[in-house]
């Protein structure tokens, strides 16, 4: 993947509708060498895409700065527009869990929770400086405001799919589908959840007739262990993180099927070839990628003097708690982190070497937000790579 990202995106969107019209296999074969080169190399934690500000552009492999990322919101919509043909063509989970990973970050984060002000690029850190006004109302490019606009409003399309075999779940949240399957019968679907913060689903199934088919959930890859149960019986199978899994029965109406997914906080290391993010982690819990904003820490705490106090199992360090009216109403973790007593803002530019040039530490105890509500109180700086501590 090369040059601008959006319009490379829409290209390969493009390309996979031809192969879903032609099933050229020729085309189809570029699709998974284009789309195994972004994913391994050239995409955002967060599902952004496009290094560069120079062109709007992809970068080479493992080129991902955090405070000059550029990841245009325009960006991280094509990606997910893309996974939705990969999915269409595959019924392959990792183009659905790669949908919600863009959806939930990349994407949610360019509009203001107030829906007012809209961010053309999405970045991984921000100094504070008053250059970093990142929410605008518009711009001169007009085209990520609308944009959004249009995906947010288009969210209904991408929750549920069908084929021959049955019925398929993407997404999950509170929602009420009343559609038929392939062969014709009228089926009403409801899901009632407060995911993402809840990693509890259940799913009304009712089909106007009783039917068999298969109702085939995804399994998010993050979700180490997960739970299925059929009108409260659980299923002899277990689920595999990042598959979809097939619960094949004879179907009536007034059927539950409840899912209980794995909300464990987890501490991500890049791939060491990604250098600013030498030493550092990113934290997340569910689909959702957490940033720590200055504002939300203690008094004097500047994010570049604090690191991660982690263990072997790192979901212990991080405390969720709800916070109904904070941005929203979000779940924030708690991290018992540390701080350098002496700033690096005041440290020399340059020094002798010694085995450990760090200034002592103090305990700090730490606030992370989700990503996609940074920049939503003030202009403050932000973080989603954090130094990691011993």
């Amino acid at each position: 993947m090369e040059g601008h990202a959006v319009r490379a995106c829409y290209a390969a969107s493009g390309a996979t509708d031809y192969y879903l019209e032609t099933g050229d296999r020729a085309y189809f074969k570029t699709l998974e060498t284009l789309w195994s080169d972004m994913t391994r190399g050239k995409l955002y934690i967060t599902g952004g895409v496009g290094s560069r500000a120079e062109g709007e552009a992809f970068g080479e492999p493992y080129e991902l700065p955090n405070a000059q990322a550029y990841t245009e919101s325009c960006a991280a919509i094509a990606n997910m527009m893309w996974n939705w043909r990969m999915l269409a063509a595959t019924g392959d989970a990792k183009y659905s869990d790669l949908m919600e990973r863009a959806l939930y970050n990349g994407i949610n984060a360019g509009m203001s929770l107030d829906g007012m002000l809209y961010c053309y690029r999405n970045p991984l850190e921000l100094s504070g400086d008053a250059g970093d006004r990142i929410r605008n109302p518009w711009y001169d490019t007009t085209c990520c405001p609308p944009n959004l606009e249009r995906t947010l409003a288009a969210l209904p399309g991408y929750f549920y799919g069908t084929s021959k075999d049955g019925l398929y779940v993407h997404f999950y949240d509170n929602n009420e589908m009343r559609w038929k399957l392939e062969d014709g019968t009228p089926l009403v679907v409801t899901a009632k959840t407060n995911y993402p913060w809840d990693g509890a689903v259940e799913i009304a199934v009712e089909p106007a007739q009783s039917r068999e088919f298969t109702v085939f959930l995804r399994i998010p890859a993050w979700s180490g262990n997960t739970a299925v149960s059929v009108n409260g019986k659980e299923t002899p199978d277990a689920p595999t993180p990042g598959r979809y899994f097939a619960v094949h029965r004879l179907w009536h109406s007034g059927d539950r099927v409840q899912a209980t997914f794995d909300m464990k906080p987890r501490a991500i290391a890049a791939n060491p070839q990604v250098k600013e993010n030498t030493g550092r982690v990113a934290i997340e819990r569910g689909p959702l990628v957490y940033c720590l904003e200055q504002i939300d820490q203690p008094l004097d705490t500047a994010l570049a003097d604090v690191a991660l106090r982690l263990t072997s199992d790192a979901s212990r360090a991080f405390a969720p708690e709800l916070k109904p009216d904070l941005l929203g109403g979000i779940t924030v973790l708690r991290h018992r982190g540390v701080v350098a007593t002496e700033p690096a803002a005041q440290m020399p530019l340059y020094e002798p070497f010694r085995r450990d040039t760090r200034a002592p530490r103090k305990p700090v105890d730490l606030v992370f937000i989700p990503y996609y509500t940074f920049a939503n109180r003030q202009i403050t700086p932000m973080q989603v790579w954090i130094a990691q501590g011993e």
